[in-house]
């Protein structure tokens, strides 16, 4: 009798933590997640930038820069959860991770954080509110071969020697040693505040940002403000000397942004101040752009025009056009054909053409 009694309360003893463990696994399932994700973009065309000559290549990022990451967040209880994500670019038609040679590993986004009710907290690398409103208000998006709002706000200062031009934004799309905070969302209207540190001893390094948008029905709006006093060393705005801008000390940009969508046809409107103050001068860039996409059979028709000007500095202008056609295969996979037009004053016209295939996961 002993023996039947001990067995039986062994068994239920063996039964109830194995029970506890599984609902144990299963809480810390559903309390955690981990996804993996990215997209492939590969283009064949031919491309010539303003002044340069004709090369025929295949190569990566037509529509959007290759990448690929890993997020995931955990419940905290309460409305909060720890938050993670680790994003790196690259070229798929070398096999190189970057966007260009130099680039680090996780350049998209590299960070942690705390989601909560009253607003989410990260802090590493992360993507700049700047970036998000160009990309969100014109209709090649984020395009750096096609898009002529990219061209006109990260294309310019530092692309000597392929072409000279004082125009353009400096600090690149995603910032190092940054900490931001993103409001929670208010019947469509949210804001992002963000700061950036040299982490050296030289204080007066810093990079800032803040950022308002707002989503109401068809309707959307940006406005978003920028300043930088480094690009990726403390004290390193001089390097841009070889392009015509010795001794540059900060740069300061403002940049507001509107999208209409009318269903059969969606407007997009841009304009950007850049203000570069420099040792011993300063001087300023006017920048716009106005685009549309239209629904065409089940793909879409995207056009876009930017114009710049030079207050001073080089004294340049500078013209951008592109249309383009995106035609879905399924909800992952599209192929698109595409022409660019750039023109900058003294110089010959640049052009860009091509199709490619883009495939997320």
């Amino acid at each position: 009798m002993k023996t039947s009694i001990s067995s039986a309360l062994k068994t239920t003893l063996k039964a109830t933590a194995c029970a506890a463990l599984l609902a144990s696994a299963s809480s810390a399932f559903a309390q955690s997640s981990v996804q993996l994700y990215g997209q492939v973009d590969e283009w064949v065309g031919a491309q010539k930038f303003p002044g340069g000559k004709t090369a025929v290549q295949v190569s990566g990022g037509g529509m959007s820069t290759s990448y690929w990451g890993l997020k995931g967040a955990e419940d905290l209880g309460n409305g909060y959860k720890a938050i993670f994500a680790l994003e790196g670019f690259f070229l798929a038609q070398n096999g190189q991770y970057g966007r260009f040679t130099g680039d680090t590993m996780f350049s998209r986004n590299a960070y942690v954080g705390v989601e909560s009710p009253y607003g989410t907290i990260t802090a590493g690398r992360l993507t700049t509110p700047l970036f998000v409103s160009t990309i969100l208000f014109n209709p090649f998006v984020d395009s750096y071969e096609f898009s002529p709002m990219v061209w006109h706000t990260y294309l310019g200062l530092g692309t000597f020697p392929t072409y000279t031009t004082d125009q353009g934004v400096t600090g690149d799309s995603g910032w190092s040693n940054a900490v931001s905070y993103a409001s929670p969302n208010f019947n469509g209207l949210s804001a992002t505040a963000m700061y950036a540190l040299g982490n050296t001893t030289e204080n007066g390094a810093k990079k800032w940002s803040g950022q308002v948008l707002y989503f109401h029905g068809p309707f959307a709006a940006t406005a978003v403000y920028q300043y930088v006093n480094f690009n990726n060393v403390p004290s390193d705005l001089g390097s841009f000397g070889a392009s015509g801008v010795p001794g540059l000390k900060s740069q300061s940009v403002a940049q507001a942004g509107v999208s209409y969508d009318l269903k059969f046809v969606k407007f997009f409107g841009q304009y950007m101040y850049t203000y570069n103050d420099e040792q011993i001068t300063s001087w300023h860039v006017n920048t716009a752009q106005g685009g549309a996409s239209v629904p065409v059979g089940p793909g879409t028709v995207m056009a876009s025009y930017a114009y710049s000007r030079d207050g001073g500095g080089l004294d340049q202008t500078r013209q951008t056009a592109s249309i383009g056609y995106d035609y879905p295969l399924s909800k992952r996979t599209d192929v698109y054909a595409a022409y660019m037009y750039d023109k900058i004053s003294s110089m010959s016209s640049g052009n860009t053409y091509g199709v490619g295939l883009r495939a997320k996961f």
